[in-house]
């Protein structure tokens, strides 16, 4: 009587606390001793299927590992899992499991555990995590950059598979112009392992109508597959196939906004059997996705600035001018770092019909306010040369150049080269240069290898660091087929590098093309260091004398 009393206890004890109480025999037989709220929507014993597929296909392997390895050491056990809701395929909770062994008279082991719910801590643990994750990101160099960590963050933990949109010109707050809002941008995705290769990303790919109208009404929306996959109501095509050669069996569609705009759509699907994300997962995703809104402003706001450096850079940058006897030819190319833009130029002016002014330089800085100072320069200069005219000295205008400069409180630094150009009596082109601290113009002769123009001594201090400097002019020909190269400091210096190394293998890279007959233009873009190794901007202009026409 005093057991079978103290049983009756335990079980009201039992059915009074949020838990379930379990018990596992050695042959692997579960029981059900006593449970809370949590018990009647658990799978059960009798269910007809092992308590192991009862678990979150996503879990079931490291659940598995967890559990051999406390069943062979005798060890407690104490982890969280997703347990499938009894009667439910697609339902399911996470639930803290506790077990501990007990070592019968014979040697055998049962288990004794208790489950109890713990959805609400999971996911509150999980946002914690997520979006700490994701406020460390800082404003990254382009939006792509951003997407791809953001969607890092959620595979494979909460999705299967993510792809964002940036959509083109986004729209307004709910009941703003939607029109905008037909087209997106694909950028970066992330995929769990063994799902198919992506098709090739354009505009179409998973922006039916409903992502549209997610799109417009900046809400997210949860599309759940029957088997065998979408039926293809309000999906383009191409995502159809996909998604059903996925085994996708859900996808949330989630608008990313930033100051009232749409700026991006992103496309989480769940595949492979895994149970599609329900209204739970759906919140926790947005809040996800919603974090990217601060990296995502500074990012824009950045690319704002560099477009409009860009657009100043380049607005000074004008097309060589046509000189009789000349070729010429001249490129800019920015730094493929997209936070960065330089204050590197070039320039040419015709004096008279046998004179040309030529100049190129570098303002210290990275900015906007480079940009702008690299045109105040830039114009200050070719205004000197064509007030002075052919006859001026390099050497005097670099020197008037750096008093204005100074002057008008402008840059810090600035390098330059300077020259003035003459046509020769019997063909051909006198120069007369003078160098600012800047990178040596390169002179390669038809009929010889390439050198570096500069005096016997390093070249003149660049602009406004000192008052009132003495300056030098160097002079060099040009005759009928040679070259002279003029360019920025981008093209020779890269980090953990030697400049000396660098310019040797600029002089032999010009070499090389120079004997493959290339043109012009080619040459100069054949001087580019390869992509991965442009850290700065670079400005390259360069001349070649021709016969007389």
């Amino acid at each position: 009587m005093n057991e079978e009393r103290l049983l009756r206890r335990y079980q009201a004890l039992m059915g009074a606390v949020p838990q379930s109480v379990w018990v596992m025999s050695p042959g692997g037989e579960v029981t059900l001793l006593a449970g809370g709220g949590i018990a009647e929507k658990l799978w059960h014993p009798d269910a007809g299927t092992s308590w192991m597929d009862a678990v979150h296909p996503k879990d079931r392997d490291w659940f598995q590992r967890a559990w051999r390895g406390a069943t062979r050491q005798r060890s407690p056990l104490d982890t969280i899992v997703r347990v499938r809701l009894d009667g439910v395929l697609d339902r399911f909770r996470h639930i803290k499991i506790v077990a501990a062994p007990v070592v019968e008279g014979d040697g055998e082991v049962e288990w004794v555990g208790t489950a109890t719910d713990a959805e609400e801590h999971w996911r509150s643990r999980m946002r914690e995590k997520l979006l700490a994750r994701m406020a460390a990101v800082p404003a990254a160099h382009d939006l792509s950059e951003a997407f791809l960590t953001t969607a890092a963050a959620v595979v494979p933990e909460l999705a299967d598979a993510v792809a964002v949109f940036r959509v083109r010109d986004g729209v307004q707050a709910v009941g703003g112009p939607s029109g905008a809002s037909a087209g997106a941008l694909p950028e970066r995705v992330g995929l769990a392992p063994g799902l198919p290769a992506l098709p090739p990303l354009d505009a179409d790919f998973l922006l039916g109508p409903v992502a549209r109208r997610a799109i417009e009404s900046q809400e997210a929306r949860l599309l759940v597959f029957p088997p065998g996959g979408p039926t293809g109501e309000g999906l383009s095509d191409v995502s159809v196939r996909w998604l059903r050669e996925a085994g996708a069996t859900g996808v949330a569609l989630l608008p990313v906004v930033v100051d009232g705009r749409t700026v991006a759509l992103a496309t989480i699907a769940t595949c492979r059997g895994n149970p599609p994300p329900d209204e739970a997962d759906l919140s926790l995703l947005r809040d996800v996705f919603q974090q990217m809104s601060g990296p995502l402003r500074r990012t824009m706001e950045l690319q704002s600035i560099r477009g409009t450096a860009l657009a100043l850079q380049q607005s000074f940058l004008a097309p060589p001018p046509s000189v009789k006897g000349l070729a010429i030819a001249a490129l800019y190319h920015p730094a493929d770092s997209a936070a960065e833009v330089g204050g590197d130029w070039y320039d040419a002016v015709r004096l008279s019909a046998d004179s040309l002014a030529l100049s190129i330089g570098d303002i210290a800085g990275h900015d906007l306010d480079a940009a702008t100072a690299m045109g105040r320069v830039n114009s200050i200069l070719r205004g000197l040369a064509y007030d002075s005219g052919p006859a001026a000295s390099p050497a005097r205008t670099l020197s008037r150049l750096d008093r204005i400069v100074q002057a008008l409180d402008s840059p810090s630094m600035v390098t330059v080269v300077h020259a003035i150009l003459h046509r020769g009596e019997h063909g051909g082109w006198r120069i007369a240069l003078s160098n600012a601290g800047h990178p040596p113009p390169l002179l390669i002769p038809a009929d010889a290898p390439s050198r570096f123009l500069h005096g016997p001594t390093a070249p003149d201090p660049p602009l406004c660091v000192a008052d009132r400097l003495s300056r030098t002019t160097l002079h060099a020909a040009l005759r009928k087929g040679d070259i002279l190269v003029c360019y920025t400091d981008g093209l020779v210096e890269t980090p953990d590098t030697d400049i000396t190394d660098n310019l040797r293998r600029l002089r032999e890279r010009s070499d090389a093309l120079v004997r493959r007959g290339l043109a012009l233009p080619s040459l100069i873009r054949g001087l580019l260091p390869s992509p991965h190794h442009r850290r700065d901007d670079i400005a390259v202009i360069a001349l070649q004398a021709e016969p007389d026409g």
